[in-house]
């Protein structure tokens, strides 16, 4: 069956953010360094401490990450990429929010909506999150 997961390009801080995200929301996660891999002399030097893959994997989660790996291009931050956690308790949608607000700029304070409980913040290293929650009390 095909999933659809979130992939996330960082400029340099993924494994910070990765260890982040495993702090604020559990589960097992892997970091793969390109000087630790059979590819290494695909890449500078300078490249070798720079994460080419890691995946944080926990009940309903799916993330992959890794660190920008075109020198001949710029990354664009922007919020076009969000990360959408629903489906959650009010309460474990209040944990996780309040974890991953550390740093953050929040847009949107969680408060109840006509729809349930609903959030949205921008985290310390520009990543957009979204938090939804039918049962808001």
């Amino acid at each position: 069956m095909i999933s659809l997961s979130t992939y996330l390009l960082l400029d340099g801080s993924c494994k910070e953010a990765m260890q982040f995200y495993h702090s604020c929301l559990g589960g097992q996660l892997s970091v793969s360094l390109v000087g630790d891999t059979p590819i290494k002399a695909m890449f500078p030097p300078e490249m070798h401490n720079r994460v080419i893959n890691a995946h944080l994997k926990a009940e309903g989660i799916s993330l992959s990450a890794s660190d920008w790996m075109l020198p001949s291009e710029q990354p664009t931050s922007g919020n076009t990429v969000c990360l959408y956690i629903s489906g959650g308790s009010a309460e474990e949608t209040r944990s996780l929010f309040d974890k991953l607000s550390g740093s953050a700029r929040v847009t949107d304070p969680l408060t109840e909506q006509p729809f349930g409980l609903y959030g949205a913040l921008n985290d310390k290293f520009g990543i957009r999150w979204m938090f939804h929650s039918d049962n808001g009390k």
